[in-house]
């Protein structure tokens, strides 16, 4: 049944009822389970994670009467207390001053409202500034430093030369600036949840998140690759997992293998693909078992393909590695069957194909050289893949 987004947040904060056989009482009960520690979703780009994670947050924090309703206004004290969260709009209070007269002097600077302020004051106060400057490094170049001002309201970079000279201040890439920004929340979100593990309040180094429920973190990987991303995955997993207080963790992503570290990494964790039907609505549907395990296979396969068709060495068993990525697609989103993926007006024929190319048995048909209407096949249905269920589209940098 589809949903408005704030019903898909309320989902997602609301302990689920499920029924439940008691033996010793011969009869089903009712029983209550508790918001999950760690919830997943993977969505298509453009889906809507961005304005969930907006909804969570007024869900949360429902807006006093007359306050501002503007994505960049300033967060009010309880919103703080209770939800910390990253999306494309914590990285819209970061920007820079390019210093256009002189070209010498780029700065990126820090948006001031009370949330800024809040977490800028923080980070200087816990020393975070050595952290951030860390993970930064792990995942741009050990040679790239930010450099905090006095007040952390705004940073400059440099590369370090090795022999105590540095170079002049530089304009980062928009790739290094959105890991920067991630770095910053990182080091924040480590130490909140280090704080948290200390038992008792009165013992912990601030009293500042006694009151926090949930942390929604959406997407914080559009500028990695693979690498980085596996490793971001791996370290934001360990912190997690790390976390000893009632703390709730709801992670969004419209990367693969990103979703697919992470729903390894994690032993208990509720899954979710989210989508939007064509009327605005949405659905958020709980996935179970294998279909939430076939993400990095996938990968593998589609660079297999797309090299043998950039290479134009496309061979037969190409149709078995598409059928195969078909198969997988459509586990995941739940058709009972791969060849409903195909295009509508050539289902039965491209399936017959695929069919007869990837299961050939008889000796004459063994041939490695497919001909040129079946290499312009394989294009044609990866891109129809490709194209229309968006499971490799990355976002631009």
């Amino acid at each position: 049944m589809s949903k408005t987004l704030t019903e898909i947040a309320q989902q997602l904060s609301t302990p689920k009822t499920v029924r439940k056989t008691v033996p010793e009482k011969t009869k089903d009960v009712d029983e209550t389970k508790p918001v999950p520690k760690v919830q997943l979703i993977y969505a298509f780009n453009g889906t809507g994670k961005t304005r969930l994670s907006r909804e969570f947050k007024q869900l949360i924090v429902p807006k006093a009467n007359g306050e501002e309703d503007d994505e960049e206004a300033d967060e009010s004290e309880l919103s703080r207390n209770k939800i910390l969260y990253y999306n494309a709009f914590t990285e819209d209070l970061f920007y820079w001053d390019n210093d256009l007269a002189e070209d010498a002097e780029h700065k990126l600077k820090i948006q001031p409202n009370s949330y800024t302020d809040w977490l800028l004051t923080l980070l200087k106060d816990l020393g975070q500034d050595g952290n951030i400057v860390k993970y930064f490094q792990r995942y741009t170049n050990d040679k790239l430093t930010p450099h905090f001002s006095e007040d952390f309201a705004e940073v400059s970079f440099s590369l370090e030369r090795g022999d105590n000279e540095r170079s002049g201040s530089i304009k980062i890439s928009k790739g290094e600036e959105s890991n920067f920004i991630w770095s910053v929340f990182y080091a924040l979100l480590d130490q909140v949840i280090a704080i948290l593990n200390v038992a008792e309040p009165e013992s912990r180094e601030t009293r500042q998140f006694d009151q926090l429920e949930y942390v929604f973190i959406d997407d914080p990987v559009s500028s990695l690759d693979d690498n980085h991303l596996i490793e971001v995955a791996v370290n934001l997993a360990g912190i997690i997992k790390s976390s000893k207080s009632d703390l709730k963790f709801i992670i969004t992503t419209h990367n693969p293998l990103f979703y697919n570290v992470l729903f390894n990494e994690f032993n208990n964790k509720t899954c979710y693909m989210l989508e939007r039907f064509e009327d605005g609505s949405f659905t958020l549907t709980e996935k179970h078992g294998d279909s939430n395990k076939s993400f990095s296979y996938h990968l593998h396969l589609l660079e297999t393909i797309e090299q043998a068709i950039a290479d134009q060495k496309v061979e037969r068993y190409h149709f078995t590695l598409l059928r195969n990525l078909y198969e997988k697609a459509a586990s995941f989103l739940g058709y009972p069957k791969w060849s409903e993926l195909l295009p509508d007006d050539k289902q039965l024929y491209l399936s017959r194909i695929i069919n007869f190319t990837s299961h050939s048995t008889l000796s004459n048909e063994a041939i490695a050289e497919p001909t040129p209407a079946e290499k312009a096949t394989v294009k044609l249905l990866l891109d129809h893949l490709k194209n229309n269920y968006g499971f490799w589209q990355q976002e631009a940098v």
